[in-house]
């Protein structure tokens, strides 16, 4: 019976130390030689210091500042763990909302945060995505015109000119991947560290 378990064991072992270490290793080099910056999580520095990621996005609540989109993931509650609350942009509980088109909860959300976005811009069209949530609840990037909604509002908190702040907006979209794939895109992160810089100008 040793006889016919050993070789079992034996092929369970190896495959282990192949699949389940040298492989992953030897990715993990590569990775890190052929896209250093992306294999270590496309990391954003300001100063020396990590600001964010151009993979996730974060909150910004400062008029001054470009806002993302919603983010609709949670955490757990700190007073009852059998509850949980908002935590935007909360990349260990990637997810979204769930709510259908039919959701009340989210017809009352979606209307709120709408009459919000038309007091601050109210001769423009609330783009969708300043409304809607992404399905991962971490999208870091905008579209072009939900950043050029924005621009009146960060101009007047800056007290910079707006044609200056759209310009700024029209030098950080991201066009399509290859020509083809995707739409244009403007991360948030990247265009507030590029607005704090033409401001400290």
């Amino acid at each position: 019976m040793l006889r016919e378990i050993r070789p079992a064991v034996v092929l369970l072992l190896v495959l282990t130390a192949i699949t389940g270490l040298a492989y992953p290793l030897a990715m993990t080099a590569i990775a890190g030689a052929l896209f250093p910056t992306q294999a270590q999580g496309s990391l954003i520095e300001k100063d020396g210091k990590v600001v964010g990621s151009s993979l996730i996005g974060q909150e910004f609540r400062d008029d001054k500042y470009f806002h993302g989109r919603p983010s609709a993931t949670l955490a757990p509650d700190p007073n009852d763990s059998t509850k949980t609350v908002p935590a935007p942009y909360n990349a260990a509980n990637s997810g979204g909302s769930n709510l259908g088109p039919t959701s009340r909860a989210l017809a009352d959300r979606l209307k709120e945060d709408g009459d919000k976005l038309k007091t601050e811009n109210p001769n423009a069209a609330v783009p969708v995505d300043l409304v809607t949530t992404s399905a991962s609840g971490l999208d870091p990037d905008i579209s072009p015109e939900a950043a050029e909604f924005q621009v009146p509002r960060v101009a007047k908190a800056r007290n910079m000119p707006e044609d200056a702040v759209s310009r700024l907006v029209a030098s950080n979209v991201q066009g399509r991947m290859l020509g083809l794939l995707g739409e244009p895109r403007v991360n948030v992160l990247a265009l507030n560290l590029a607005l704090d810089r033409a401001s400290a100008k």
